[in-house]
């Protein structure tokens, strides 16, 4: 029996930790998965157990080599981004991989923004809302003022996947994918590292950037290594490849994300407001987002319906779906020209709405997805812009609910709507960009599989 040839892909969330192997029809041949205790920092605070993380990816990739099935080809990483790993002088891990939901001290924050301009001016040239320590770059400033000591020590500060992919190949690069997404690091309109990056002494601490599709190194048996992608930009990767005409991807799930990689206007100050923010995508073209906490109220209100009706929780699953209720749903007309009047609130208007006015869980139910549809409308409006979308991929949890994507299609006459869904979209993304280094296959001409909602 001959050895499947295939892609080893180190998929590294906050939760789940994969290993997934593709073969070169860039189908799932294997996964292994695992979850990891958390450790503290020095403030007591959770995070990420780098030991642990480390152990178990030359672990599980040492298991993956000795497999008989497979011949392993080339390994890359995509993992969740605004965490630095930081290395010393002789290449070893110091210091904890603090969580980008530690808070951030505030008078240290003033202090930065008096230094270099403002919170809009930073936002607007780094594409980026103030986001504390998900501003990872702000990860570094804090080590400089809080453990100066500490600071003066390193030698490198690698974001996750370019970690993993130093483990993997002993070889430090940069990764624009990470660099570029809501690190402040980055000056969007120079096209290249801020000026604070600089005057603080970071620029000397982060190792040189090296493109997506290149190889960085190779393992100890030769394996080619690539270095690792954030994986919200791994993720729109197979959309890109199997889709040329302008799309926007709607990824649900506790935050519904609007991702428009065709709109490459600069974000303005209002978009700014609206929690809007870019990131680079792996070819280095800007990409517009703009979030909602959608999913987080959807579990919220349907735990209020469950006790006010007497229902379970999951009863909202067992909601039907009916085409004559949705034709008589009167949804806003809601333009860009609407939305840059006025403030999108944080939540939709169902919170303020009385239970008693709903005769049944269902009519209560339909109300609930309308009014998250109006926000989800005004939310993937403002990165719309004129850029001749004509298709939205709905992926995650709601692209599993008939009502919200009829309501969603209606929403939008004029652009066709898909419930759409890739199995492992950023492990499959980090595979695909390495495609011409171990795959002498073609390129499967679609990797997504989607159903049209009709209006």
């Amino acid at each position: 029996m001959s050895k499947i040839a295939a892609i080893a892909i180190f998929d590294v969330g906050k939760t789940n930790k994969k290993l997934l192997l593709f073969d070169e029809g860039y189908q799932l041949v294997y996964e292994e998965s695992t979850q990891l205790p958390e450790t503290k920092d020095e403030d007591g605070f959770d995070c990420e157990d780098i030991i642990l993380l480390t152990d178990w990816v030359t672990t599980s990739f040492h298991k993956i080599l000795q497999d008989e099935r497979f011949i392993i080809k080339a390994v890359n990483v995509a993992a969740y981004g605004a965490s630095f790993v930081y290395l010393d002088e002789e290449g070893k891990v110091m210091l904890p991989l603090y969580s980008y939901l530690k808070p951030y001290p505030d008078k240290l924050l003033k202090k930065f923004y008096a230094n270099y301009g403002g919170e809009e001016l930073i936002g607007q040239q780094t594409a980026s809302p103030s986001l504390g320590n998900l501003n990872s770059g702000l990860q570094l400033y804090r080590l400089k003022y809080e453990r100066p000591e500490a600071f003066a020590k390193i030698k490198f500060a690698l974001h996750l996947p370019q970690y993993i992919s130093y483990v993997l190949s002993s070889k430090v690069y940069s990764d624009i994918t990470s660099i570029g997404c809501h690190t402040y690091l980055w000056n969007f309109d120079e096209a290249n590292y801020h000026t604070w990056v600089n005057e603080e002494g970071i620029w000397g601490k982060l190792p040189p950037l090296k493109a997506c599709d290149e190889i960085v190194g190779y393992t100890d048996r030769s394996i080619p290594v690539g270095i690792g992608l954030h994986d919200s930009s791994a993720a729109l990767i197979p959309y890109l490849t199997s889709f040329g005409e302008p799309f926007i991807l709607l990824s649900t799930g506790t935050w519904s994300i609007s991702l428009n990689p065709f709109n490459h206007t600069p974000l303005t100050s209002y978009e700014l407001n609206q929690d809007c923010l870019c990131f680079l995508s792996h070819e280095k073209k800007l990409v517009k987002a703009s979030r909602l906490f959608a999913g987080y109220e959807h579990e919220e209100q349907v735990k209020k319906l469950a006790e006010h009706f007497n229902k379970p929780v999951e009863y909202y699953s067992k909601v039907e779906y009916d085409s004559e209720i949705i034709d008589k749903i009167k949804l806003s007309s809601i333009s860009s020209a609407v939305i840059e009047k006025t403030a999108t609130p944080s939540h939709s208007v169902f919170s303020k709405r009385n239970l008693e006015e709903f005769s049944t869980y269902e009519e209560a139910y339909y109300q609930l997805i309308t009014d998250i549809i109006e926000q989800q409308v005004r939310s993937t409006h403002l990165i719309l812009n004129d850029t001749s979308v004509k298709r939205i991929f709905v992926d995650g949890g709601f692209s599993k609910n008939n009502i919200y994507m009829h309501l969603l299609a209606k929403s939008f006459p004029l652009i066709e709507v898909y419930a759409a869904s890739v199995a492992q979209a950023s492990a499959l993304g980090a595979a695909l960009v390495l495609h011409q280094h171990w795959n002498s296959k073609k390129m499967p001409a679609s990797m997504i599989n989607s159903k049209i909602i009709l209006h």
